[in-house]
């Protein structure tokens, strides 16, 4: 599945074999925990575990593509729909959480589908034992840990890039750190941000938020400003982080760290 990062007027971007893009990011592993990939088609999830969790996690990353394909399959619309939609209280609870998403962000459904399986996996994997988990899906985050952690923030060539960090509270978690990006990624932006992160208790909604801000961003500090501002109209969100080249702008609950290159 591919999210899409998009106002009304142009088709979202689908992947092309070549648009991976090596997430070396990933070496910046969380201490004391037990690393997993699982990859399925274009879903890529970087898991952090209390143990390794492979053959469970490619189970879930399965039944959740699979309800998300059928129901594209016979709601042809949902794939591609640039707004929100109307609410369809018969479909599985993963199209649920991603139709609630996009309404309150106002954007279309695929622009929550990463958060959403992100979060849909971690949830599932914290109820049958693991004590804390990570999931990371192309950038978007469902965290789930009982200490404090620092999630670091990738922003392509800023030069601001993996010198900033989100320092979550033990109290803040479980959440969602979600990040858009114009110039990371296949995913189609009508912004120029770098970077624009949200934090949410509800990782689907954070991963929608998150392209609703990218899009906001595209005159640099005026962008900024603008994306801060749509950000504090909104309810349920706990902080949001915004890069564009040299330029940064904050707001909300959320404490900033600067981070020292390896």
């Amino acid at each position: 599945m591919s999210r899409g990062n998009a106002r009304p007027g142009r088709p979202n971007k689908q992947p092309s074999p070549h648009s991976y893009q090596k997430r070396t990011y990933r070496r910046l592993a969380q201490p004391g925990l037990a690393a997993s990939r699982v990859q399925v088609m274009e879903t890529d999830l970087h898991i952090l575990a209390t143990e390794q969790v492979e053959n469970e996690a490619l189970r879930l990353v399965t039944g959740i593509r699979k309800e998300l394909e059928t129901y594209i399959r016979n709601h042809p619309g949902f794939l591609n729909a640039l707004t929100p939609l109307g609410d369809d209280p018969e479909g599985p609870p993963s199209i649920q959480a991603m139709l609630a998403a996009s309404k309150k962000a106002g954007v279309g459904p695929m622009a929550a589908v990463a958060g959403t399986v992100a979060e849909f996996v971690g949830r599932e994997l914290i109820r049958t034992g693991q004590q804390e988990i990570i999931v990371e899906n192309g950038g978007d985050i469902y965290v789930h840990r009982l200490q404090p952690c620092t999630i670091g923030v990738f922003a392509g060539q800023s030069p601001l890039s993996g010198r900033v960090g989100i320092r979550l509270a033990s109290t803040q978690m479980p959440c969602g750190v979600c990040t858009s990006s114009a110039s990371i990624g296949h995913s189609l932006s009508l912004g120029a941000s770098d970077a624009a992160v949200v934090v949410a208790p509800d990782t689907p909604f954070a991963d929608a938020l998150a392209t609703r801000l990218g899009n906001e961003v595209r005159d640099g500090k005026k962008g900024i400003n603008r994306g801060l501002a749509v950000a504090k109209e909104m309810e349920g969100v706990t902080g949001v982080l915004l890069i564009a080249g040299d330029r940064i702008g904050a707001w909300g609950n959320i404490e900033l760290v600067r981070l020292e290159l390896g």
